[in-house]
């Protein structure tokens, strides 16, 4: 249950499972005023097996532009029966930064039906007034690697065989377009007004007296005690130190983790959902990351979470889930310093260990409190930090059944800290929100907060199921 995105981090889902006994698309937000940008394009490939669509993104506005806000549309018409696979060969702004994801049109003209979506991670940066991006060499191409014709393609252009501004592509920057044309009646701006449809929902405030309060069971959580991993051998998930506290007028959950360098003196907490009966839509929570230990020395190799999961039925079964906010204040896992990743999980195999899984990082502190959204729909994981998107990782991830909701904090091993003082740190939750099958925006989000909160709503749970 949750994992390095690189490495194995031990699995806890039949440990939990044990211990509990069971087992429409919206804007993003709006563009800043003078945010604009451009796209350039030339063509690599006329014929073949491949498309190969090269493009330049040009910040054509006053201010700065952090390329995670920007979304590039090239528009095509499939080929018969055809699916598609995206690649990056080569880009100045790294290609692990440069996500491709396919969309269907709403409305199909002679020349599109399909496009292709480029976004970027938050570590492609920001561009500066009059700056590039500079080469992005894409392609794509049929899975069955069948010869594919781009000549009846509405953002193809043989003749352009040159970087140049290309209307046929668009562009936005944070939901709102600012460069090009669709095709006739595929306008790729949702009316970011329209509020979101009321639908099923988990709220918590987490509004409970103590780790002992029944309301916590009858509003399904679990506070952990059971055995097992993730992390340091030895350690005990202990449930006295999931606290509760008022912050202001805000109700907090608080989630202490302590060792004093030893396995056996090693107390890690983490809460969760009994139920599994969480899938698409909207995932939402305000964290506080911390860097510093409240107490004693620092230096230890600390996982602060927000995730989703469900349990791996067999090594590299396809139908296991997982979707993580990770938070690393001291590093670990080959990492020297602070680290936050998302990761998006297909499956795993823990022992010999392989991974098939999607992620997004930033080297950067994060301590403090942060918003922290993801949402998945049939097309996309897309991961917010801040209101800000910070990776969005394809359809080859998404889940094929529902899972649970969980935070925890643990020690991937003792190796960052070798003092045998004890140290105790803190992760801190202010709510949780869950939305089945929608879409919000981080904006929505908030506004979804702030209803709950002026009517005096503590928990409400309508999603339907359980287990």
């Amino acid at each position: 249950m949750s994992h390095s995105p690189l490495r194995k981090r031990a699995v806890v889902a039949a440990a939990v499972a044990a211990g509990l006994g069971c087992a429409a698309l919206t804007a993003l937000p709006a563009a800043a005023a003078g945010e604009q940008v451009k796209v350039q394009y030339r063509q690599s490939s006329t014929g073949g097996d491949q498309a190969e669509p090269w493009f330049k993104v040009v910040n054509t506005g006053s201010s700065s532009v952090p390329l995670n806000q920007v979304r590039i549309r090239y528009y095509f018409k499939a080929d018969a029966g055809a699916s598609y696979t995206f690649a990056c060969s080569w880009a100045v702004k790294g290609c692990a930064n440069i996500t491709g994801t396919f969309g269907t049109l709403a409305q199909t003209t002679a020349t599109a039906d399909r496009y292709l979506e480029i976004g970027f991670t938050a570590g492609a940066g920001s561009l500066a007034p009059g700056a590039d991006t500079g080469d992005m060499q894409l392609r794509f191409h049929r899975s069955n690697w069948q010869p594919l014709n781009q000549s009846d393609d509405y953002s193809f252009a043989a003749s352009q065989t040159a970087y140049g501004d290309w209307a046929k592509v668009t562009a936005s920057v944070g939901g709102t377009t600012v460069w090009g044309t669709a095709p006739a009646g595929n306008d790729p701006d949702p009316d970011p007004t329209d509020p979101p449809v009321d639908g099923d929902t988990l709220f918590d405030d987490f509004n409970y007296a103590a780790h002992t309060d029944p309301a916590i069971g009858a509003h399904g959580w679990y506070v952990r005690s059971n055995s097992g991993g993730p992390g340091v051998p030895g350690a005990t998930w202990a449930p006295q130190n999931v606290t509760f506290a008022k912050e202001g007028t805000n109700s907090i959950m608080n989630l202490e983790t302590s060792t004093a360098g030893t396995g056996e003196s090693t107390e890690q907490t983490e809460v969760l959902t009994r139920a599994i009966k969480f899938k698409n839509g909207t995932y939402a929570a305000r964290v506080k990351f911390s860097d510093a230990p409240k107490s004693g020395p620092d230096g230890d190799h600390l996982v602060q979470t927000f995730f989703t999961t469900n349990d791996l039925k067999a090594p590299m079964a396809d139908d296991y889930a997982e979707y993580d906010f990770e938070y690393l204040p001291n590093g670990g896992w080959g990492e020297p310093a602070n680290i936050l990743y998302t990761t998006s999980w297909e499956t795993y195999r823990p022992d010999p260990w392989e991974a098939v899984n999607q992620h997004s990082e930033v080297r950067a502190s994060y301590a403090g409190w942060h918003d922290l959204v993801v949402t998945i729909d049939n097309s996309n994981i897309t991961y917010y930090v801040d209101g800000q998107g910070f990776g969005r990782h394809d359809a080859r991830y998404l889940p094929e059944r529902p899972m649970s909701i969980n935070f925890n904090q643990w020690l991937i091993d003792l190796a960052g800290q070798s003092s045998t003082a004890p140290r105790a740190y803190d992760q801190k939750v202010d709510y949780v929100l869950h939305v089945k099958d929608q879409v919000l925006t981080p904006a929505q989000v908030a506004d979804r907060i702030a209803a709950y909160r002026a009517a005096g709503t503590t928990f409400e749970d309508t999603v339907p199921g359980g287990q």
